[in-house]
């Protein structure tokens, strides 16, 4: 089962101004092909379905611990697809009485993803940065566990390439440090599966890495993760379980090259986070309806009933 926090993995910098072709952008990082709608699936449906778990406790472990990090990370991109979509928070916008007849949202007519918009409210939902929906065509789950980790190696590379290229599309610092921490958690993800790829066949793969060929110290959003150890740490997302992880990400392996030398660790539960972006409703686009007072003032009652 899965147990919810009220935190993002990374508190995301509120965007200056709405850059809603930025957020288009980064949807490629949500359901795209190599997106975290892919290995959030690939990785859930491996674990519901591993063979022998109790003879492959470590193996299972890890596949099922990145899962609940990658369903932090759908969350995680989700929010920086919305912040970037609407801009700063503007509380007028709150209010009801806009005058919908000047076409208040006529610069929506010239973004990528005017769809976005026009059904979802500027919201994030999973498809790609050409609006293209995820399928599941893009899971791979075969019950050979070393078929799926190789496929889980490919895809965290191949994802890990398409963040530098999203990275490099756009100057906004939400969307940037959206890309800054998953190229970090990224690595790790893709460093964990070699291991374990190394300890069932003997091959060294992660001598392969990092995969595509670039250093993190290059990236300024990557340094204070960086800093910090992230790329070294591999959670286990539960106070009591997946512990076995230890056996392949372990104080007897090092950082990868180029990236601050240090032993990995495992760290029981999960990281601190940052707090969730409270985004404003707007009246003039019927979200969260188009005179929202008196919805507050009925949550606003709601909430001191629960006190």
């Amino acid at each position: 089962m899965f147990m919810r926090v009220d935190k993002l993995q990374a508190e995301l910098p509120a965007p200056k101004k709405a850059d809603p072709n930025a957020a288009a952008a980064l949807q490629e990082l949500l359901g795209g092909k190599y997106g975290e709608m892919s290995t959030l699936n690939n990785y859930m449906f491996q674990s519901f379905n591993f063979r022998s778990k109790s003879k492959l406790r470590p193996f299972y472990d890890l596949v099922a611990s990145i899962t609940a990090e990658e369903l932090g990370h759908v969350e995680l991109v989700s929010n920086g697809v919305v912040m970037l979509a609407n801009g700063p928070d503007k509380p007028e916008n709150e209010k009801g009485g806009a005058d919908i007849s000047d076409a208040p949202w006529a610069d929506m007519q010239d973004i990528r993803l005017a769809q976005s918009f026009l059904a979802n409210a500027g919201g994030a939902t999973p498809v790609n940065s050409g609006g293209v929906s995820w399928n599941t065509d893009f899971v791979t789950t075969t019950g050979n566990v070393v078929v799926d980790l190789l496929h889980n190696f490919h895809l965290e590379c191949g994802a890990r390439l398409h963040k530098l290229r999203v990275y490099e599309t756009m100057k906004t610092d939400t969307g940037r440090e959206v890309c800054g921490y998953l190229l970090v958690r990224g690595s790790v993800h893709a460093h964990s599966y070699a291991l374990a790829l190394k300890q069932i066949t003997g091959v060294a793969i992660e001598k392969m890495l990092p995969t595509p060929n670039i250093n993190l110290s290059k990236i300024p959003e990557c340094q204070k993760y960086l800093d910090e150890g992230s790329h070294r740490r591999l959670y286990t997302w539960s106070e009591t379980d997946y512990k076995s992880i230890a056996g392949l990400w372990n104080s007897s392996e090092g950082a990868l090259p180029g990236d601050p030398p240090g032993e990995l660790e495992v760290v029981d539960g999960m990281p601190e986070g940052g707090k969730i972006h409270d985004l404003t409703g707007v009246a003039s686009a019927f979200t969260p309806d188009y005179a929202p007072e008196e919805m507050f003032e009925i949550a606003t009652k709601l909430y001191k009933a629960s006190r």
